[in-house]
């Protein structure tokens, strides 16, 4: 049996803390920061229009396909280990793609981009609840990272504008060398040595392989739905390999004496109605996060630059609630009611997108639905709360992997029908005639429109199937333990 590992002292939770959110910082601004460079990139290396969208697609589909597996990774050979794998390995590349000089080392390198990502993500939350055990004090970390993957997405877009125009695009890959090297060296002396629970306790040669190429098959159908259609022979191949290969993993799981995803972990309701609440907030949130941009640059005629600040108020925002209110109000009215108040504002913001004029004024048209965005900073460190207190502590590495790939997977699905659907409602809008940007933004407003729905399914499972953790189990009445007091500095309001 693993021996527990001792809770560090406050000072080292809250310098580990600051280590997960710099790795997740570094993760998130790179996912981010590439979407407003594309055509400078385009331009620079001679990419094809079918062939820079790989430029997002190869980290897509490493980073979605390794996380399930490198979250059960991280719990066998040590979670420790694993981020620092992880890490070294999106710095490298991140190195590699900066110098890139062609469409291949590009593309390459955003393929160990991702690879690296996924190691390093798909552990940081499994090191974090076992750090933060005490529940107001798990609160306020989750609060502390999700706030910074929000604030690390709209970032990235004001960051990769002002890189770009200022310096050159090769500079939004080789903005993650400084923060990768701090993370790395902070990290070796932060982060507490776990020793995992050894190989033999779940090393599932032939599952990893089942889940991990069925999972990429799928993100790859996903991704390319724009490029070959949803009803063609492509899509529709690929979409059937992947539920083949996921299904005989699931089979392989039910069997296998050390399985790689142990099914008990889908039996908690909170573990798997948070995954599925995620999955469709995420794909519904796709068309705020990338939609709204296009909107502001291609019908209002927004810069790089000012498409990026003019979404800032959604991350201060998100921020302010995230670091100021969400752990209080968790503490007081329980996971599921903050979800779904967050969720209700989040239905607003898309609602209100789905009337966005061609001529809007920014001030009334637009800045309302920033400051409704105020509603992710609820929703999101509630649901981890959610997430990750209903696996067991030998889990925790393949809850937050599992997390992390349902959070990938409703990306890319957001990605695939919701763009999918706003080019073709704007293409028939502009065959009949209509004006470019009427047409565009008709087409946005069907996707927000979906989107919308997708937020109210999200409402219904969380209100049919979620409960509060803090109702199963109370707190038992006891002496605090000497590490809780430690940690008070990081609770005190």
């Amino acid at each position: 049996m693993r021996t527990p590992t001792p809770t560090p002292a406050a000072p080292s939770r809250r310098l580990a803390l600051g280590v997960l959110a710099a790795g997740l910082l570094m993760t998130i601004l790179d996912g981010s920061i590439v979407t407003v460079a594309m055509p400078a990139i385009q331009s620079d290396l001679g990419f094809t229009p079918a062939g820079l969208s790989w430029v997002v697609n190869a980290y897509l589909i490493a980073f979605g396909a390794l996380l399930l597996l490198a979250g059960r990774l991280g719990d066998l050979i040590g979670r420790r280990k694993t981020f620092l794998a992880g890490t070294a390995l999106f710095t490298a590349a991140s190195l590699l793609a900066g110098a890139a000089d062609s469409p291949g080392v590009l593309v390459a390198a955003r393929f160990l981009q991702g690879a690296g990502s996924a190691m390093a993500s798909a552990v940081g939350l499994g090191i974090l609840v076992t750090l933060f055990t005490e529940e107001r004090e798990r609160a306020r970390a989750i609060a502390v990272f999700s706030f910074t993957g929000a604030a690390g997405a709209s970032l990235g877009q004001v960051l990769g504008g002002v890189l770009t125009d200022a310096l050159a695009w090769n500079w939004i890959f080789l903005i993650n060398l400084p923060i990768g090297v701090a993370t790395l060296l902070t990290a070796l002396r932060a982060l507490p040595a776990d020793r995992g629970l050894g190989l033999r306790a779940g090393a599932d040669v032939s599952g990893a392989l089942l889940v991990t190429s069925g999972l990429t098959a799928g993100i790859y159908a996903v991704v390319t739905i724009e490029e070959y259609g949803a009803g063609s022979a492509h899509t529709l191949g690929f979409g059937a390999l992947s539920a083949a290969l996921l299904a005989g993993f699931l089979v392989r799981q039910a069997k296998a004496a050390h399985p790689l995803m142990p099914l008990r972990i889908l039996r908690s309701r909170s573990v798997a109605g948070a995954n599925a609440v995620q999955m469709l907030m995420v794909a519904a949130l796709f068309s705020f996060q990338i939609l709204v941009a296009l909107y502001l640059q291609k019908v209002l005629g927004y810069g790089a630059s000012a498409t990026g600040f003019a979404m800032l108020p959604a991350a201060l925002v998100i921020g302010a609630v995230s670091l100021g209110a969400s752990a209080r109000l968790i503490a007081r009215f329980g996971e599921r009611n903050v979800l779904l108040t967050g969720i209700v504002l989040l239905v607003g913001v898309l609602g209100l997108l789905t009337r966005v004029p061609v001529h809007a004024s920014y001030a009334t048209d637009l800045l309302p639905v920033m400051l409704l965005a105020a509603g992710f900073g609820l929703a999101l460190p509630a649901l981890t709360s959610l997430a990750m207190t209903g696996a067991e502590e030998s889990d925790a590495g393949l809850a937050s992997g599992l997390f992390n790939t349902t959070q990938q997977i409703g990306m890319a699905l957001g990605v695939a029908v919701l763009s999918t659907l706003a080019a073709a409602r704007t293409e028939s809008l502009a065959g009949a005639g209509r004006p470019a940007a009427e047409a565009l933004t008709g087409g946005y407003h069907l996707a927000f429109g979906v989107g919308t729905g997708l937020l109210l399914a999200a409402l219904a499972v969380a209100a049919l199937v979620l409960r509060n953790p803090a109702a199963r189990r109370p707190e038992p009445r006891t002496e605090p333990r000497a590490e809780s007091r430690a940690g008070s500095e990081l609770t005190a309001p």
